[in-house]
């Protein structure tokens, strides 16, 4: 197995076991390992005889060998405790108070066991219709999804994985205007990605320019009309300032619904590519199709016999999750196993064209999408069939639209998902997106760091001979080829880049993968920050005459508060064309300050905190232990990482946040019996302290201002400087806008979601 040094951090970072002191205590190989064997086991469910150790070994070559990927829950927990193995379920939500809490009581379990949630709210009657068991109004969807917003904020998965959710609404619900602009705010429902839902009948109207009907959830009567133009309108106009919110087309999804006697598919999974009934989960997983080749006479070419191969193994290994996964909620054990989902899809798409000599934005990258993707669908399909020889067809295959084909064992088989961290391992590009950027920067605070370029672009430059790492500096500057003259003609037409793929390509890959995928895909098209809201338009539309089940658009610099800029103030335009990395100087710690000191009982005795403040704020934290024991080097680092964060201007409340709710082991133990510990942790402690100074400072603020003196200046900290190789940047000189929350690196939108290569963060998991 061949692991990147990037690949064994994430693993390192968010997969392996570890002991109680938080280090890790198994490798990629124990991993690997620990998942085959726990999958496997699923086999003795169909024959006492069955060769554990071989399937085993089978799956464990299938991952190790880097061929294919399951989604990050399966990685994360098979074998272990929490044993929950999916990535995606669907939550349905009532129009009563018990319907509504008890689904974030189910989204918050779901979280916790490291999943990711989708629902829609169209069922909730609209704002201010009478409720009549109380005489009150009703608050509408919008308010309840604030909820279930702050339900995910206060879960964190597992300790490895963030809550993530997809809310969407149908857009012939009476609240459909405030859905759409819910998110115009970008620091409100942070937590979910949202889609209107879109129907046939709505796109007719749109075409035509003419009204549609808005319905009453609860009385299915008309209760009002709105111009379908100018809504649709509205949507590419949101879409195009920040983002959101996407689109799915809700009739074509249940077209596709092969138990529509269970009910309709009213939404999806976080990144839009898993439509599920409510209570469904899906188990996903994706095979390399850079590992998919093969040499002849020098060149690249596809190796089906391998690919068909690896379709026939990962489809064996998803159906095992299934039966040994530990679901969350008794409904979904039900649900899942009545019809067996799978979802198999691809990463490594862009690596696999580049090799091949296919550049993503032509007819040719068309074609291949379309021939192997067709062969993949067509291969588990069969695949599937066998199983069900085996095992019997999913139990309500009688009663599902596939009755009269041959018994298969997987109500679906196939799905395009981002990928993500898995691709991270993989070493891929993700999903069937093209390769964001050839080179990047892993480091731009160090500048003797060479960048980071694609393996097989760098093997390429070599062999042609204008490899330097100057020039792949100016490669990771510029974003693409394109400008590039020592690059030659036939390399910068392979080699294209996510900015080099016009809108309309990329709608046509998704077209192309979608003709042979069960579910959906998930694929973000990317616009250069210069496009129009007419173009966003454009690519709507060609979504719904290509037959896809949904689109997501990102326009380069439309999150413009995510960047920071050089200088104190400048013109609105001068701002937009100087990004910068951070690189933050704290202010210096003041000659004379005031505070208070606090005694806290810890676990390992007393712990004496102080919090000290000047004019300009909290400057300074000290933590000390009255007697010996304890952690006294870990209290003194604590304490000088807080006072350099507050001094560098991060928000006192954001330091709290972090520290309040921390647990220690030793404290825990005691507190049964110890009843003056009132708190969790040392970190805890101080987190509780520097929220009593934070408002002795506000009163003390609050009663100068009373008595006329100045207001306390606000001190600005952040010093930026402009350094050699900083963003990516598009064609315009924009800068595409996101850092990375944990590691300040670039972030990348793709596959409906953000993802961080350098790391492994990602918004939606």
């Amino acid at each position: 197995m061949e692991l990147s040094r990037n690949a064994i951090a994430v693993l390192e970072r968010r997969y392996l076991k570890r002991d109680e002191t938080g280090v890790p205590n198994e490798t990629p190989f124990d991993m690997f390992r620990r998942v085959a064997y726990t999958i496997a086991q699923a086999d003795l469910n169909y024959s006492k005889d069955a060769d554990v150790k071989a399937v085993a070994d089978e799956f464990y070559n299938l991952m190790t060998e880097l061929r294919f990927m399951p989604n990050s829950p399966t990685l994360m927990n098979a074998g272990r405790p929490l044993g929950q193995l999916s990535a995606c379920f669907v939550l349905p939500v009532g129009d009563s108070m018990v319907e509504i809490f008890d689904s974030v009581k189910n989204a918050a379990l779901i979280h916790k066991s490291g999943g990711g949630t989708g629902f829609s709210f169209s069922r909730l009657r609209p704002l201010g219709s009478t409720v009549l068991s109380t005489g009150g109004v009703a608050s509408g969807p919008v308010s309840f999804m604030k909820v279930f917003n702050t339900a995910t904020e206060a879960v964190k998965q597992g300790g490895t994985r963030r809550g993530a959710n997809m809310g969407i609404l149908r857009v012939d619900h009476p609240d459909i205007i405030s859905f759409i602009k819910c998110k115009s705010d970008s620091s409100e429902i942070t937590n979910f990605n949202i889609s209107v839902g879109l129907t046939e009948k709505f796109m007719e109207a749109v075409i035509r320019g003419e009204d549609y009907d808005l319905i009453h959830p609860a009385t299915h009567e008309k209760v009002g009309t709105l111009n379908a133009k100018e809504v649709f309108d509205l949507i590419v106009d949101m879409a195009w300032k920040n983002g959101e919110p996407g689109i799915v087309f809700l009739d074509r999804m249940n077209a596709d619904n092969v138990v529509p006697c269970v009910g309709e598919i009213e939404s999806t999974n976080p990144c839009g590519e898993q439509p599920l009934l409510p209570y469904e989960s899906c188990n996903l997983g994706s095979i390399n199709l850079a590992k998919m080749l093969k040499r002849e006479d020098g060149n690249y070419a596809i190796d089906y016999d391998l690919l068909g191969e690896t379709v026939d193994t990962a489809i064996h290994f998803l159906d095992n999750v299934i039966d040994v996964n530990k679901y969350p909620l008794p409904e979904i054990d039900e649900m899942t196993k009545s019809t067996r989902k799978v979802g198999l899809g691809v990463m490594g798409f862009a690596d696999m064209l580049y090799r091949l000599g296919v550049p993503y934005n032509s007819e040719e990258g068309i074609e291949a999408a379309t021939s192997i993707m067709r062969f993949i669908n067509d291969r588990a399909h069969e695949a599937s069939c066998k199983l069900a020889q085996i095992r019997g067809a999913f139990p309500l295959f009688g009663d599902s639209t596939l009755a009269n084909d041959e018994p298969i064992r997987n109500a679906t088989c196939t799905t395009i998902a981002p990928t993500g961290t898995i691709s991270i391992i993989c070493d891929a590009s993700s999903g069937v997106e093209p390769l964001f950027a050839l080179s990047f920067v892993r480091n731009v605070m160090d500048n003797d760091e060479l960048p980071q370029v694609d393996p097989y672009f760098e093997q390429v430059a070599k062999e042609r001979g204008f490899y330097t790492p100057e020039l792949m500096r100016r490669i990771a500057k510029e974003g693409t080829l394109h400008n590039i003259e020592e690059v030659p003609e036939d390399v910068k037409r392979v080699f294209v880049t996510a900015h080099d793929v016009s809108p309309k390509y990329h709608i046509r890959m998704q077209s192309a993968f979608q003709r042979f995928t069960d579910n959906a895909v998930s694929k973000t098209v990317n616009f250069p920050n210069s496009a129009t809201r007419d173009e966003v338009a454009e690519v709507y539309m060609l979504a719904y005459r290509l037959r896809c089940k949904g689109v997501t658009i990102y326009r380069d610099g439309s999150r413009s508060e995510q960047v920071l800029y050089v200088g104190d103030k400048k013109t609105q335009e001068d701002e937009k064309k100087t990004p910068v990395v951070r690189a933050i100087t704290p202010r210096p710690r003041p000659e004379v300050t005031k505070g208070i000191t606090e005694k806290v009982v810890i676990g390992c005795g007393n712990l004496y905190v102080t919090v000290n403040y000047d004019d300009d704020g909290i400057c300074e934290v000290f933590a000390n232990l009255g007697r010996a024991g304890g952690c006294p080097s870990q209290s003194e680092a604590t304490s000088r990482l807080i006072s350099t964060a507050l001094r560098s201007g991060m928000s006192v409340e954001s330091i709290i946040e972090q520290l309040r709710g921390i647990r220690c082991h030793s404290t825990l133990r005691q507190k049964s019996t110890n009843k003056n510990i009132k708190v969790l942790s040392c970190p805890d402690a101080i987190g509780r302290v520097l929220e009593r100074v934070v408002k002795i400072k506000a009163e003390e603020d609050a009663r100068r201002m009373k008595d006329g003196e100045a207001k306390p200046k606000e001190y600005n900290p952040i010093e930026v400087e402009q350094l050699p190789v900083d963003f990516v940047h598009d064609d315009n000189d924009e800068p595409l806008d996101a850092t990375c929350p944990e590691c300040g690196c670039h972030m990348e939108h793709e596959g409906g979601c953000v993802i961080c290569r350098a790391c492994g963060y990602s918004k939606c998991n």
